[in-house]
């Protein structure tokens, strides 16, 4: 399919969990403008919101409050506001309930402090440490929490009805939300987190948002590539022509897209938007390998070397490459040693080896540059590394992200790396120790690890 319009859900999709949006976006987003292809947002967040991120990323357009105010650079395409006599129904529920309710306007989301506050930040790190199964016992008690601590007042919402009202939130479960529905024949209640409805008119939603600017810029939905998470970006995601889940997204989300990526901490939508050739004129290619583009990124700051066209090592380069690895495998016999004299001896084991490997090789085949060869060799040796993780019952996912923040730390004062003049290796700065180590943090998650396994083998013995 020809792409002509790429958009992106906000929270959980176009930024990380810090709320920034990932340089590797922002590159992808330029590339993908370079290229003649529309980029815009399609969100329950407000126009407010959006308009510094439209101005960062150059974005052409933004689907705003699930489809109820839309506008580009120059003028508003589409402004849908919520009838007063429905505003009132809401608060008068909201008294009768109890409900926490805010009002979304083109300028600020008003009538509760809290949720303007950050409801969807409170939703993210509860919904990293929470079950899903306790969703609705804390929802339930966060509502009392709230309606107790700072009780709204029906005239003051009252009052905020006289301007345009765009969306309301409502602190509610989603067995709450599925309830009231049926109250508001003229609303929809859609839902972004665990703990509030998204409320706007019938016959509105990201997907005819979307639409909408379609006809205003002449493309259809099937030349449309989205990206979301939660789920009120399914209708979105299963009415587009190409639609892609984050790695993080909800169960359901991860059904209805075609492609799932990685998450929006792991260069997910670069690494979709690469895989389907919306990045095809790219002269940097990236990997779908999160640990290789990591690593990529470690030496392009270090040294400005990668290799973007595959090449093979002349024998100096190779020899020194292999001399670090040499260096790591006596660190991984030493660290399995319980002697000295037992190290000494694995030492010899290994030189006994090397022998024996060389004298293998020179029979096998003849000394040649050769990729292939030295690309099997590399895998081989990857290979052989994650089967020792395996047989150490080691996740090592996390492990990695440790070393390389340690190696990233590797920085001098002057924005630099320096190096070793006779080994070459990248030396470490006088305070790398104190704030990078990487063997007490490597401590804290192998402990970590050890925790999850007693309390799985601990529900396997309930069973």
């Amino acid at each position: 399919m020809e792409v002509k319009a790429v958009f992106f859900d906000i929270d959980g999709t176009l930024v990380n969990d810090r709320k920034s949006v990932l340089k590797s976006t922002k590159d992808a987003i330029k590339i993908v403008k370079e290229q003649g292809v529309l980029v815009g947002v399609a969100t329950g967040r407000g126009p407010f919101f959006v308009k510094e991120l439209m101005e960062d990323l150059d974005l052409d357009f933004a689907v705003t409050y699930n489809g109820q105010y839309i506008f580009n650079k120059e003028k508003v395409l589409f402004a849908s506001p919520i009838a007063k006599s429905s505003l009132r129904q809401l608060i008068a529920y909201a008294k009768k309930e109890r409900k926490e309710i805010a009002l979304g306007t083109e300028h600020a989301v008003v009538g509760s402090k809290i949720m303007s506050f950050g409801l969807g930040s409170f939703s993210q790190l509860v919904s990293r440490f929470i079950p899903t199964v306790l969703t609705r016992t804390v929802s339930r008690s966060f509502n009392r929490m709230v309606s107790k601590a700072v009780p709204q007042k029906e005239d003051d919402l009252l009052n905020l009805i006289n301007q345009p009202i765009y969306q309301v939130l409502m602190l509610m479960t989603p067995e709450e939300s599925e309830k009231a529905a049926s109250d508001f024949e003229d609303l929809k209640l859609t839902r972004s987190n665990p703990f509030a409805a998204d409320i706007i008119n019938q016959g509105n939603s990201k997907l005819e948002g979307i639409r909408r600017v379609g006809k205003e810029y002449g493309f259809d939905l099937n030349q449309v590539m989205a990206f979301g998470d939660s789920d009120n970006d399914l209708e979105m995601l299963a009415g587009v022509g190409m639609s892609v889940a984050m790695g993080n997204g909800s169960s359901s989300v991860k059904e209805v897209a075609k492609h799932i990526t990685a998450s929006n901490q792991q260069d997910g939508i670069h690494k979709a938007l690469e895989h389907f050739g919306v990045l095809a004129s790219e002269k940097v290619f990236v990997s779908r390998d999160y640990h290789f583009n990591k690593v990529k990124t470690f030496h392009h700051m270090m040294d400005e070397r990668t290799q973007e066209e595959p090449q093979a090592w002349d024998a100096e380069g190779a020899t020194h490459r292999a001399d670090f690895k040499i260096e790591e495998l006596v660190e991984f016999v030493r660290a399995a040693s319980s002697s000295e004299e037992e190290f000494q001896n694995s030492l010899a084991s290994m030189h006994e080896a090397l022998d024996k490997a060389a004298e293998k090789v020179e029979k096998k085949t003849p000394a040649k540059q050769n990729l292939v060869g030295q690309v099997d060799a590399l895998i081989d040796t990857l290979y052989f590394t994650y089967g020792s993780f395996v047989l150490m019952g080691v996740d090592p996912e996390r492990i990695f992200d440790i070393v390389h923040e340690a190696n990233m730390g590797k920085v001098f004062p002057d924005g630099k790396a320096h190096f070793d003049p006779v080994t070459h290796k990248i030396l470490k700065p006088d305070d790398w120790e104190e704030k990078y180590a990487p063997e007490p943090v490597i401590r804290q998650e192998l402990q970590r690890q050890f925790k999850a396994y007693e309390r799985h083998k601990e529900r396997k013995n309930k069973k």
